[in-house]
């Protein structure tokens, strides 16, 4: 069975490359009934900039990015089975898990949130996931 590549215009292509060169990422990869969702950040989709504002206002353009890569696939977040966060400053997450919540609006998911150094400046937050189809 051959791996799909997923495509969305409506969120940004990540990985940086020099000179210009294609990235070599894909935004989704769905092999069989399984969906890996690379991971989104705060990025302006039609820019490609990072969004500037507080945790909460890059959290929800992060999960905006996630949800249009998961429409591309035709899933939703209740496709959704296991998300991953990085966070650049642990001291955020309190404000981060409300709007989290906020977000989702009772879907439940598994996930692991831990702190790390983000490679786009300015970016706060990144969130890949793991989503399923039937």
């Amino acid at each position: 069975m051959p791996k799909q590549i997923i495509t969305s215009a409506s969120a940004p292509t990540t990985g940086f490359t020099p000179g210009g060169s294609v990235s070599p990422l894909a935004q989704a990869i769905r092999f069989g009934n399984m969906l890996f969702v690379s991971g989104q950040g705060s990025l302006d989709p039609a820019t490609g900039a990072v969004v500037p504002g507080d945790i909460e206002t890059q959290t929800r353009q992060t999960l905006d990015n996630l949800m249009s890569v998961l429409a591309a696939a035709g899933a939703t977040a209740e496709n959704i089975v296991n998300m991953r966060v990085i966070l650049r400053d642990t001291a955020d997450f309190p404000r981060f898990n409300e709007t989290f919540r906020e977000y989702f609006n009772g879907e439940k998911v598994t996930r692991t949130c831990f702190g790390g150094v983000l490679h786009r400046a300015g970016t706060n937050v990144e969130i890949d996931c793991v989503a399923m189809f039937d």
